[in-house]
């Protein structure tokens, strides 16, 4: 009887490690595929930045026209219609959504290469994918909830909004230094704070086209978190044309 009883405790134990190793191997391919999504993304919107920013009639045609307007609004509609209607898209639709808004991004983007050097953009896009790195992965391995930290960057993302619309009156250059250190730290929370937020997602979510959709919003809240730390980081240590 002791002997049946240890052997089928021995059997539940060995399913139970099974079962734990094949979701961390599940929960790793899902992570990669989240960091892939994005890596392509940001290369997607560097390449379409550079090559829109070396074409002098593009860029009289869109800045300095209302053009201008359309540009910079259209992926912030972009991104407000995917979080709305991926539940309802196939993956494949809100992929090839992603991919548009990554690349209308770019658009948006190319007058950083008019305004501050090639040297300073290149040096501070690799302090920001250290930093990045650091604190997604602390997100990832670190025991302690990061969901208190929640209010507080929803807040402040609010906050800086608002001082940034007040700035473009205001023109004041003590502001916007104030905003871009703020901006640093805010986006640096976030990055860990969404890294573990897409790791619990993955646990209550079921199905591959689930998990495929899942990745890629998982993908977009940590494309706009590098991309707003790094531009927060250009204002700060770029060296401007």
């Amino acid at each position: 009887m002791a002997e049946n009883r240890f052997t089928l405790r021995t059997a539940q134990m060995t399913g139970a490690q099974a079962s734990a190793a094949q979701v961390d191997e599940g929960l790793r391919t899902y992570m990669l595929k989240v960091y892939n999504y994005m890596s392509i993304a940001l290369g997607l919107t560097g390449v379409v930045a550079y090559t829109s920013s070396t074409s002098q009639s593009l860029m009289s045609a869109i800045y300095g026209t209302p053009l201008q307007w359309v540009v910079m609004l259209a992926p912030l509609g972009l991104v407000f219609f995917l979080s709305a209607k991926i539940s309802t898209m196939k993956a494949q639709t809100a992929q090839m959504v992603f991919w548009v808004y990554a690349g209308l991004m770019g658009l948006s983007l190319s007058y950083i290469f008019m305004v501050y050097t090639g040297a300073s953009i290149t040096r501070v896009f690799f302090i920001t994918s250290g930093a990045f790195a650091g604190l997604s992965l602390y997100g990832y391995t670190t025991k302690r909830d990061l969901s208190g930290m929640k209010s507080f960057l929803v807040m402040g993302v609010i906050g800086l909004m608002i001082a940034m619309v007040v700035n473009i009156f205001l023109e004041s250059s003590a502001m916007q230094f104030v905003i871009s250190v703020l901006g640093v730290l805010i986006f640096a929370g976030l990055t860990a704070y969404d890294t573990q937020q897409i790791k619990s997602i993955y646990m209550k979510s079921d199905g591959s086209e689930t998990h495929e959709k899942k990745a890629i919003m998982g993908a977009l809240r940590l494309y706009l978190d590098f991309l707003n730390m790094f531009l927060f980081m250009l204002h700060l240590f770029g060296n401007r044309e």
